[in-house]
């Protein structure tokens, strides 16, 4: 379990053990801000696992507030959702692949969200150069997020062309809107009240966390470059902010 917060982590860890005894539960600092964790953890991962067959990343933030990640000088949500998960996922995959599953592909699946799709709304989506906009408060809007996962599908775009599924079985996932996340915890005042509101139409986490579980055990090569939402393997969207097109 990679975590930001080791107290956290090891408090869902103890859960964890209590209901699998059988289970080996480790719990690794993993801070998605920051480029020295996240090439510390890789290297954690090199030196310390000796096979890996499954991986999900399914870290991501939605804020309703401008917050620039000074180490980086990039805004979080930016930060966090596309370039460090971007760059966690090209550190892994070599190491994915040397130390898949005996004469089976590794798999690997990035937490996404069907909100792309509302991705032309985005105040940014004229900007050119374009990734530049997303540091400026000006331009910061909730809309965002939905950028930052649209930007994930399209560097997964690029990315299968390069990564055989033979060696690695990559795809990106949508477990829906799930309760209890603390996706929006900055929220405030009337803001907080309709959030708690709409969360309750939103699935439990038993119901969600299968789409992932799903996208890394039951779905094979055939989903490899694709997009997955309720358990159905959908093409890979590649939307520019005035064109849509599907391929998988």
């Amino acid at each position: 379990m990679a975590v930001r917060n080791s107290a956290k982590g090891e408090a869902a860890a103890a859960k964890l053990r209590q209901s699998h005894p059988k289970a080996r539960i480790e719990v690794w600092l993993l801070d998605m801000s920051s480029y020295v964790s996240i090439q510390a953890f890789a290297r954690l991962v090199q030196s310390q696992l000796s096979r890996i067959d499954i991986l999900i990343l399914n870290a991501g933030v939605k804020n309703i507030s401008f917050n620039l990640v000074k180490s980086t000088g990039h805004e979080e949500v930016f930060q966090v959702n596309y370039l460090s998960t971007m760059l966690l996922t090209l550190l892994l995959l070599p190491i994915l692949k040397a130390k898949g599953p005996p004469g089976e592909p590794a798999h690997l699946t990035i937490v996404n969200a069907a909100l792309i799709f509302a991705a032309a709304k985005s105040p940014n989506r004229d900007a050119n150069p374009l990734f530049p906009s997303f540091n400026d408060p000006m331009t910061f809007s909730q809309e965002n997020y939905n950028s930052s996962k649209l930007l994930a599908h399209m560097f997964l775009w690029n990315l299968v062309d390069y990564v055989n599924a033979d060696d690695v079985i990559i795809n990106i996932s949508d477990p829906a809107w799930v309760k209890g996340t603390e996706l929006l915890s900055d929220a405030k005042g009337e803001m907080w009240v309709g959030l708690k509101v709409f969360e309750q139409t939103g699935r439990t986490p038993k119901v969600g966390s299968p789409c992932l579980v799903d996208a890394v055990v039951s779905k094979g090569k055939e989903s490899h470059g694709c997009f997955l939402m309720s358990w159905k393997i959908h093409p890979l969207v590649l939307r520019s902010f005035d064109s849509l097109e599907g391929r998988c």
